[in-house]
């Protein structure tokens, strides 16, 4: 019994689960691409690390390390990859990291002072970056784990060296490498007796300040830089990416997502909503009926599908707010329809009066209901039934309407991805007018058929096209935009595949969206600063 009604709940909720209109898949193609530029920007992260000043009293030794600097960080080996459910793994390995700063020791009466120049080998860092769907639908990444570690340590030290005692004329000293193998860095080795035994006290306890602080530049740095570049970096270049937004004066789009992305190891897959919207009517919503789009390739580093819902809606979303109307009246008709249609109506007008044979003609152009698409393996079409009303406009005096005829069109649509952006190409294919008056009426409509047609194709299409040329952007963040785009049609959806290249740095997208990486509320501020605890070795 309780089978049967854990069963009745799945069901229940998945049919009220809301079908996407749009799904986008990241696939393991798309990988190196984002690995060259996020390592880039890792880089350039972590160069700009400050360290505090270190300094204090141990025993009888007074120390002062300063001006700690990372001069120089190879990323030798890294991996980028899916990990299922949620995340985004990043692994490094066998790199190096080099830092330079200032000593001040003193032992007694003996002073120690200069520059170190230290360098770890063996850095292996893990990050793992957890991805969901926030509040408004937008993806974001709501965790950053990290793990650091470092296998040797190198040092060369350079300065002076003198004891107050003796007051030797001050001078520079040999550089001394001091070598400190093996994974554990717990003791220093290669100092030996060569030194004498206070300079020697004074190096070991030195060695013991460069562990400590190649530990705590792991511990206290590495890792919340990479957090904050993650939490917040991220998620700014992230909130780039558009959820419900105008795309004119008349009609908004809604890209929130439905659910978490789905990772497997070879694509990360994201459902949208995929929704137009008239913006007078806000909170206005098209039940989406129509086939699920599906997504099964991967050769390509993104694919993109949509649905007939999508471009149902869209049209749905026009014409509520009353975009699908087009009146053209006096010089605004085509001179060869004006003519075509003054002969055929000579009648009608004579009989209302011979002075209106010289007034200017109206044609009104109004879709009766929202137009319809079906897309097919052979190609996407789009259904129209419109009015097409002809009248006689007598200057200072009311219209006069000589007829109304029934419009049913057939318009095969190109859909195309340019600069992130979706853009649709129409072509009149089929065509029909008749009477809703009387089949009579309707034969004496067939002579206007063929110019009517044309002045569609000549006078009306470039208008609608120039219209859909602009195109409606695709949930992609800025600075992104496709290459070698494939169209392939299927039962009820469409899907484009493309690759992907980046017009923009990472760090110059970031950079240029200040008010992004500024939390607005000083709560979720402290949040982004404060990483979870997350584990580093040396």
């Amino acid at each position: 019994m309780a089978l049967f009604g854990a069963l009745f709940l799945a069901l229940l909720a998945g049919a009220h689960a809301e079908i996407p209109g749009c799904k986008i898949r990241i696939t393991s193609q798309a990988l190196e691409l984002v690995k060259q530029e996020g390592l880039r920007f890792l880089e350039q992260e972590l160069e700009t690390v400050t360290i505090p000043n270190l300094g204090g009293r141990e025993g009888h030794f007074y120390y002062n390390i300063s001006e700690v600097t990372v001069t120089a960080l190879q990323l030798t080996s890294s991996e980028l990859h899916f990990q299922p459910e949620q995340d985004l793994v990043l692994q490094i390995t066998n790199s190096s990291l080099a830092l330079h700063f200032q000593r001040q020791l003193l032992y007694w009466f003996f002073y120690d002072g200069g520059s170190i120049n230290a360098s770890a080998e063996g850095v292996s860092i893990r990050t793992s970056l957890q991805l969901s769907r926030d509040p408004s639908g937008r993806l974001k990444v709501s965790n950053v784990s990290c793990q650091a570690s470092v296998s040797r340590l190198y040092a060369a030290f350079g300065g002076t060296y003198r004891s107050e005692l003796m007051c030797p004329t001050p001078g520079p000293g040999p550089p001394i490498t001091v070598i400190f193998p093996g994974p554990g860095l717990g003791e220093g080795q290669g100092l030996g007796s060569r030194l004498p035994s206070p300079r020697r006290k004074v190096y070991e306890f030195l060695s013991t300040l460069i562990i400590s602080g190649m530990r705590f530049l792991l511990n206290q740095q590495i890792c919340p830089v990479l957090y904050h570049a993650g939490m917040v970096l991220l998620n700014s270049f992230l909130a780039t990416v558009p959820v419900r937004s105008s795309v004119d004066n008349l009609v908004g789009i809604d890209y929130s997502l439905l659910k978490d992305p789905v990772v497997s190891t070879s694509s990360l897959d994201m459902d949208f909503r995929g929704a137009f919207f008239p913006l007078a009517q806000g909170n206005w919503s098209l039940p989406n009926r129509a086939v699920e789009p599906q997504l099964q390739e991967e050769e390509r580093m993104v694919y993109v599908a949509f649905s007939e819902f999508f471009f149902d809606s869209a049209m749905e979303s026009y014409f509520q707010a009353g975009a699908l109307q087009l009146s053209l009246v006096g010089d605004k008709v085509p001179k060869d329809l004006d003519m075509l249609l003054r002969a055929s109506f000579f009648g009608s007008i004579v009989l209302l009066t011979p002075a209106m044979i010289d007034s200017p003609l109206k044609l009104e152009l109004r879709v009766m209901a929202p137009p319809r698409c079906t897309i097919k393996p052979s190609g996407t079409t789009i259904s129209v039934t419109a009015s097409v009303t002809i009248a006689v406009v007598p200057p200072n005096k009311p219209e006069v309407q000589l007829s109304s005829i029934i419009m049913d069109a057939r318009l095969s649509a190109k859909m195309a991805l340019r600069e992130k952006a979706l853009r649709v190409h129409l072509d009149l294919r089929k065509f029909r007018i008749y009477s809703n008056q009387s089949a009579l009426e309707s034969l004496a409509l067939i002579p206007l058929q063929a110019p009517l047609k044309t002045m569609l194709q000549l006078g009306v299409m470039p208008l609608i096209n120039e219209r859909t040329r602009r195109g409606v952007q695709i949930p992609l963040p800025e600075g992104m935009d496709f290459l070698r785009e494939v169209v392939t049609n299927h039962a009820g959806f469409l899907t484009i595949g493309a690759d992907l290249h980046f017009v923009k740095g990472l760090r110059e997208m970031i950079e240029k969206r200040p008010e992004k990486n500024r939390p607005a509320d000083p709560v979720a501020s402290q949040a982004a600063s404060a990483p979870p605890p997350s584990t580093a070795a040396a």
